[in-house]
């Protein structure tokens, strides 16, 4: 009787979360801005349906081709991509999943097995599982009509590896949750995971350019990594459908044995980190910090900005302060000179160094400007995501929004500034000066862009606001309706700048970009301060809903 109790609760449990979780959607859609998160996700989720069907089809017709002539030793190279897929998408695509903080399930009278089972339902619920299992099942599929005997082993394999990423994925998460929680392990996970993506970019590129010379360390180094890789969870469902192809079932079933008991330490290093979590570990908490006598305290001096007004500067010095005390910001700043240096040393069509600009170095400038442009639009269309619940100051100060939001702007377009000068300087060490007609046409066609991202920011980030965290990486990303518009908006500027550059160099004279380039930014101005001059009314009809937004927990 305990044990059909306990059975019942469970799932009473289970069906009270997924009443709550309906009834949280239902009642989004009463609101406009619920109403364009959804049809926000419906594209993202046609976009997602057609990467998961097309890999499916991908990989079923290689891994048909590979079976049916006896190529099953390089099986491996088509589930290392569904394993990395699996494991890094929803680290870098944060923006398109639902990011639900199962966690805060722990205030109700939950039993320990219905949180530990919520914890992986509820993160499996993203667009990585489900484009992972139809890419597994595309393998499976290939390897079944190929040969119909190998149905029971692909399927077997299939399984345990679904099963197996599923798992590992939950418990990366729970373990980097808890890195998260302190400063100092948050901070050092930071910077091995920018680290690791840069290398992970830059490795096609170094061995593009170091793959001419005759390399023994690299090859034997690649030798014993293809050993290592066949204990891997990739290798080990390769090995078992190859095993079963060849016959030698006793090895395939060793293979998936392995794999399971993959599975079974996977799942103890996850118990154990919800065992501590059911138990009420709280690595959030701090000590109390020190109150230094008054009259000891050293008044700083805030910053005065020339020709600019005290609360507009004092908007920029807060915006400073917010981004230079955010590692994974500082990181992401970074980013547009290690793009240029990937493509410089990568390699060309026919070997030629340079990578994609290595017939158009010309176009190193402006292809940096565009790329820093972009880094930069979760700022300027989520200007007070950073802000939180302090968003309740701005409406208590005698301020109006029109200044908030020019100081906001302004701190961006410093950032803006900060970066082209970088940009230039790389593209000046790595490739070459760029030529002054393409310095001018590249400023101006960022001036337009700049304001038009600024116009449409300003709108968005009182229409659209969402909290974000400037401390942990993914954390900086804008609503789905925010991300889609800027999309939308960025592309059609952009691609009006290309089309600018395209017409200057079809004849010969990039003045004819620069020209086309300032006509635009002139009417980018009006509608800049057209929007400016409307902020103040806008933000005080929807204080209420920017207020509630930025305050959730």
């Amino acid at each position: 009787m305990a044990g059909i109790n306990a059975a019942r609760r469970t799932q009473g449990q289970f069906e009270a979360i997924a009443r709550v979780r309906w009834q949280l959607f239902a009642n989004s859609l009463r609101t406009m801005r619920g109403r364009l998160e959804l049809v926000a996700r419906g594209f993202m989720f046609l976009g997602f349906a057609m990467l998961g069907f097309a890999g499916f089809a991908a990989l079923g017709f290689a891994t048909w081709y590979l079976t049916s002539h006896g190529k099953v030793a390089f099986l491996a190279a088509l589930f290392w991509p569904i394993f990395l897929l699996w494991q890094l998408f929803p680290i870098v695509a944060t923006a398109f999943s639902e990011n639900v903080d199962s966690s805060n399930l722990l205030r109700f009278p939950l039993t320990r097995r219905s949180y530990f089972f919520v914890r992986i339902i509820f993160g499996s619920l993203e667009p990585a599982t489900a484009i992972g299992i139809l890419w597994t099942l595309g393998v499976a599929v290939g390897v079944a009509v190929s040969s119909p005997s190998l149905i029971f082993a692909a399927a077997l394999t299939s399984f345990v590896f679904m099963g197996l990423n599923i798992l590992l994925g939950r418990m990366i998460y729970a373990w980097v949750e808890r890195w998260l929680a302190q400063r100092r392990t948050r901070e050092l996970l930071g910077i091995v995971l920018f680290v690791f993506l840069i290398s992970f970019q830059a490795l096609g590129p170094l061995i593009s350019h170091f793959g001419e010379r005759s390399q023994p360390a690299l090859t034997q180094f690649s030798r014993q990594a293809l050993l290592i890789q066949r204990f891997s969870p990739p290798g080990l469902a390769a090995d078992s459908i190859a095993s079963a192809f060849h016959g030698n079932y006793l090895r395939s079933l060793g293979s998936v044995a392995l794999q399971v008991f993959y599975v079974v330490v996977i799942l103890w290093l996850l118990n154990l980190r919800l065992r501590a979590q059911f138990r009420g570990e709280n690595l959030g908490e701090s000590a109390a910090r020190a109150i230094k006598p008054i009259g000891k305290q050293q008044a700083t001096s805030s910053w005065d900005i020339p020709g600019v007004p005290g609360p507009i500067s004092a908007i920029v010095e807060k915006e400073f302060h917010y981004l230079s005390r955010s590692g994974p910001m500082l990181f992401t700043f970074v980013m547009p000179m290690v793009i240029l240096l990937i493509f410089r040393f990568g390699a060309g069509s026919g070997g030629a160094r340079g990578g994609l600009l290595a017939r158009a170095t010309d176009l190193a400038f402006p292809v940096g400007a565009a790329y820093t442009l972009l880094i930069l639009t979760n700022l300027m269309y989520n200007s007070f995501g950073g802000d939180g619940v302090g968003v309740q100051m701005f409406f208590l100060s005698p301020v109006r929004f029109r200044e908030i939001l020019m100081g906001k702007n302004l701190a961006h377009s410093l950032v803006m500034a900060i970066e082209m000068i970088l940009v230039w300087l790389t593209v000046c060490l790595v490739y070459r000066p760029p030529s002054t007609a393409i310095t001018l046409a590249t400023i101006c066609g960022v001036a337009f862009a700049l304001l038009v991202s600024l116009s449409a920011g300003d709108y968005m980030s009182m229409y659209s606001p969402k909290k974000i965290d400037y401390a942990v990486f993914g954390r900086q990303r804008a609503s789905g309706a925010t991300a889609f518009a800027s999309l939308g908006i960025q592309t059609a500027v952009l691609g009006l700048c290309a089309l600018g550059l395209m017409v200057g160099r079809a004849y010969g004279r990039i003045w004819i970009a620069t020209l086309i380039f300032l006509f635009l930014t002139v009417i980018a101005t009006v509608g800049y301060a057209t929007v400016l001059n409307r902020v103040d009314a806008v933000a005080l009809k929807r204080r209420e809903t920017i207020t509630a937004e930025l305050s959730r927990a």
